[in-house]
């Protein structure tokens, strides 16, 4: 499919037309011959004396290259692009906030994974085998293990990170790099955000930057393992002025609701900011709930995306004027071969008339 940037390009086809019918008639001077006896010979042949200037006429082939050449040079103008097929791009239509707890008390190791023993095989090569002994870690570790799972499978979301303790900073701000956000969120480690828990305030710090953001679909992940200590803003408030800004928030709980003191999670503020929000909250207890929870998040918020469909163009306005060039240089090399011609015909009746004339 051929479309024209400039179609009003083509009604200077009737240029040419109006220069022919409007413009005066290009003469050429040519030399000629004075007679003495110029008023007799009117006299004899009866012809009337005309204008020392000769009218150029072009015969009927001329003409249609003319035309021809012209129609080439303002399709040129007109910029003719090739239109191909069309293209579709699907971009995430979500931006995914997660704000991790780096308190003092993510360094409890009360989360456990299966132990992987290293085996000599008979051949000698080495292999890992899972055994029914667990390793314990702490919550911390545990978090950053499956987060680094759950956001494999989120390639086409734009993923931030929140880090907060004694106050929330943004480690992250949203981005598709996945490699990128997961190196961030591997650096980081326990108390370097302080040892207190400021959750309300993170959330503050992600309403701020959801603001920046185009997408409507918000979703805030919230991990922390203890009561908020250090919050400027309590986080049901702060929860409210998500809600109002069309952020859902999942809370997880990943520390032991039966401590005492800011080690213990307040399960039922985070309930509350959940269902301020729209969202849901989860408590995971060990590495297998969390993963759990993970992959509930997973099935209430799937990917979702933005189509963007367009057809590429390609200019092929240099085609016409190829065309043209060739045209022009097609016609030089015939009326140079037709001159070269009729002066070997010349010479040819000249040597024959020399030969006759002896």
């Amino acid at each position: 499919m051929i479309e024209f940037v400039y179609p009003w390009a083509f009604v200077l086809i009737i240029l040419p037309l109006a220069v022919t019918l409007f413009a005066p008639a290009y003469k050429e001077r040519k030399s000629s011959l004075k007679v003495p006896y110029f008023a007799r010979l009117v006299d004899v042949t009866g012809e009337k004396p005309q204008s020392g200037a000769v009218l150029l006429n072009r015969n009927n082939l001329q003409r249609l290259l003319i035309a021809f050449s012209w129609l080439c040079i303002v399709t040129a103008i007109a910029k003719p692009e090739m239109i191909g097929a069309p293209i579709n791009q699907e971009k995430s239509a979500r931006d995914l906030m997660i704000a991790v707890d780096l308190s003092g008390s993510m360094s409890v190791e009360d989360f456990t994974l299966p132990k992987m023993i290293n085996e000599v095989t008979s051949d000698g090569n080495n292999s890992n085998t899972i055994t029914d002994k667990k390793q314990h870690i702490n919550r911390l570790v545990a978090v950053k293990q499956v987060l680094n799972n759950f956001v494999k499978g989120r390639e086409h979301d734009r993923l931030g990170l929140i880090l907060f303790g004694d106050a929330p900073y943004l480690q992250a701000p949203f981005t598709d790099d996945i490699t990128t956000w997961q190196a961030l969120l591997n650096e980081s480690d326990i108390g370097m955000a302080g040892q207190s828990t400021a959750f309300g305030d993170a959330i503050g710090l992600a309403i701020s930057v959801f603001e920046q953001s185009n997408t409507q679909n918000r979703v805030l992940i919230v991990l922390t393992d203890g009561n908020d200590t250090a919050s400027k803003v309590p986080p049901v408030e702060a929860a409210k002025v998500a809600a109002a800004h069309d952020i859902k928030i999942y809370t997880i709980a990943i520390g032991d609701p039966s401590a005492i003191g800011e080690e213990k999670v307040d399960l039922d503020v985070l309930n509350e900011m959940a269902e301020i929000t729209q969202g849901k909250s989860f408590q995971a207890l060990n590495s297998d709930e969390l993963l759990a929870v993970y992959a509930e998040i997973d099935k209430l918020e799937p990917q979702q995306f933005d189509s963007l469909s367009f057809r590429p163009r390609v200019s092929i306005h240099h085609y016409p004027i190829a065309l043209f060039v060739s045209i022009y240089l097609l016609a030089l090399f015939v009326v140079n071969l037709r001159i070269r011609w009729q002066l070997i015909q010349q010479t040819a009746q000249k040597s024959s008339d020399g030969v006759t004339h002896d």
